[in-house]
């Protein structure tokens, strides 16, 4: 029994697991190259965020929550003319496990809807919320052309101070790494990224001092941005 209830959760928040839902969580190692990516923003500390990836040219990707979209417009606005990727994260950052596929796809949907009348853009990439897939959940990905993104660090920056968060993602830079941040908290408004952003001061000039490229996800994994 314990067995199976450990095979069970893997299947459902396993970074590396594609029975539930196909999802990629690192890219080639032949490349000096990782991804940051910025989870259930927009949100009012967005643009900090924005400014410190423009001070070191650095180009990520941000899984946005679709009613954070609605609320903030501008700032999901903002994100995609600064050149960075917009992926999906749900319109209500609700975890999938026990939901119907009905709700998954009508809150996927509704999460593109949102970008795509805010940023002009139609998002291929999602992540789930909190990492848990779902039965049925695949199919709802494919139905839209959504390629599923998990990661191989989570800074943990909802609990971690910014020094923690950045020795926590310094021990797992490597070529191919996906980065976990989040630029928002759930559909808080005007949340604390503090440590997130005091994160970011330093780990971008580590990364780039041992000659890291910072790219999207879409170009990490070698997809069609």
């Amino acid at each position: 029994m314990g067995a199976a209830a450990g095979v069970f959760a893997w299947a459902v928040r396993g970074r590396s697991c594609t029975w539930l839902a196909p999802s990629g969580w690192k890219g080639p190692r032949g490349r000096k190259a990782l991804a940051l990516t910025f989870d259930d923003g927009p949100s009012e500390s967005t643009p900090a965020v924005l400014e410190l990836l423009a001070r070191y040219n650095a180009r990520a990707t941000f899984f946005m929550v679709g009613a954070n979209v609605e609320r903030l417009p501008h700032i999901a606005r903002a994100v995609a003319e600064a050149g960075h990727e917009i992926g999906n994260h749900s319109y209500s950052h609700s975890r999938f496990d026990f939901r119907a596929r009905q709700f998954m796809r009508v809150d996927l949907e509704d999460a593109q809807l949102a970008i795509r009348n805010a940023c002009g853009v139609t998002p291929r990439l999602f992540r789930a919320p909190y990492g848990v897939r779902w039965f049925g959940l695949g199919a709802v990905q494919q139905e839209l052309g959504l390629n599923g993104v998990m990661w191989s660090a989570i800074g943990l920056d909802w609990k971690l101070p910014a020094q923690g968060v950045a020795k926590r993602l310094a021990g797992g830079a490597k070529n191919g790494a996906i980065f976990c941040l989040h630029d928002g908290r759930e559909k808080q408004p005007a949340p604390d990224v503090s440590a997130t952003t005091g994160a970011l001061a330093i780990l971008l000039p580590q990364l780039r001092s041992q000659g890291y490229g910072l790219v999207a996800v879409s170009e990490l994994l070698g997809q069609r941005s």
